[in-house]
């Protein structure tokens, strides 16, 4: 499995320069609200997915003043080898991925080399937002274990952003459309099918981590809804071509996808308290976790933002037996209360590194 021994950031966020060794096993990253904890997450979940977990646009990413900023990291690979992993951005919009300082021909490439899960409080809009929360989600986690999956999902959207601008031209071609109705299905079915399985293998694993969490006081679930579920792409579109020609876009299709959390078969974003909203997200990113490291066949990184808060003390009890029984990988773990944070991290292993953060600079402890 990769293991992140160095990083070195240059004006990300509110890190000016900051250059940091890690333990191989855990790392505990402590200090106020505000100082750049999740700043630090931020910058190695960046080296990961090629962006921030927070930003959809990387205008946010600099820090004030800057017009540039750079991530390097050294990575121990699956074969015992260094790897050098670098992202340089440009406030021009310039953005390069390099590994052993080669340039990606296509950034995506770097998609899947150094697989990364994280559980933040941001996770949160995976219940209480739209539809497209949880796609993007699922898409994250395909898109690291099945490059196919990826490139099926970029022909779409490709394809969805052409049929759009037909759809809104005044005079479009119902003929044209057909034809490329087609060719949207045959990229939408890769897509609709790894998305059933993905929500097929994950949903016993969430309900199995939910229930040590919640100390099986509640059963937590999954469906995946899907216009394909009954009709083929083409068929779906060509019923729908009448309201999509009036509306001047596609209501239909994979895009439009989304995935059912419930508790007790009740939708959780209605019926769950804050702490057993925040118990299924922990329990849903874990599960994430386990299906990525059968695929990957190494352990993920595993980052874990705040992780502690809104949860009593009998599920943080519940989280730690999880951590500590199970064959994870590195992991880096953020929280405000540097007692508590060492109190649990102590109880589980003596290799860790602790550090502190203060306005964006880091001290190792």
């Amino acid at each position: 499995m990769p293991v992140l021994e160095k990083i070195v950031i240059s004006d990300f966020r509110n890190i000016g320069f900051q250059e940091l060794v890690f333990s191989p096993n855990i790392n505990c990253i402590t200090g106020n609200n505000g100082e750049g904890k999740t700043n630090l997450l931020d910058a190695v979940y960046y080296l990961s997915m090629t962006k921030s977990a927070f930003s959809s646009s990387d205008k946010y990413n600099f820090k004030y003043g800057a017009d540039s900023f750079s991530i390097g990291g050294t990575y121990r690979m699956q074969n015992g080898l260094e790897s050098r992993f670098s992202a340089e951005v440009k406030s021009a919009g310039e953005k390069r991925f390099r590994r052993d300082d080669k340039p990606y021909t296509k950034i995506s490439e770097h998609i899947g080399v150094l697989p990364a899960v994280l559980v933040s409080p941001a996770d949160i809009s995976l219940v209480s937002e739209s539809g497209e929360e949880r796609r993007r989600f699922v898409n994250s986690v395909l898109s690291q274990m099945d490059r196919e999956y990826l490139y099926s999902l970029q022909q779409y959207n490709r394809l969805l952003a052409q049929r759009n601008a037909m759809l809104k031209s005044m005079n479009f071609s119902r003929e044209l459309l057909e034809v490329l109705d087609l060719r949207m299905e045959k990229a939408a079915q890769p897509v609709f099918e790894a998305r059933k399985k993905f929500a097929e293998d994950i949903a016993p694993v969430v309900t199995q981590y939910y229930n040590i969490l919640s100390s099986g006081k509640e059963t937590a679930g999954i469906e995946y809804k899907s216009d394909l579920q009954q009709s083929s792409l083409a068929e779906v579109l060509a019923r729908n071509m009448d309201r999509d020609a009036v509306l001047k876009y596609t209501a239909s299709g994979i895009h439009r996808d989304d995935f059912v959390f419930s508790m007790d078969g009740h939708p959780i974003r209605r019926c769950g308290s804050q702490g057993q909203q925040k118990s299924f997200l922990v329990a849903l990113k874990f599960a994430q976790y386990e299906i990525m490291k059968k695929a990957c066949g190494f352990a993920p990184m595993l980052l874990l933002d705040d992780v502690f808060d809104k949860l009593d003390m009998t599920r943080i009890s519940n989280l730690l037996s999880m951590v500590a029984g199970n064959e994870f990988g590195q992991i880096f773990i953020t929280d405000s209360n540097k007692v508590r944070l060492s109190g649990i991290v102590d109880s589980i292993t003596s290799d860790r590194a602790y550090f502190e953060a203060s306005g964006g600079n880091f001290r190792r402890l």
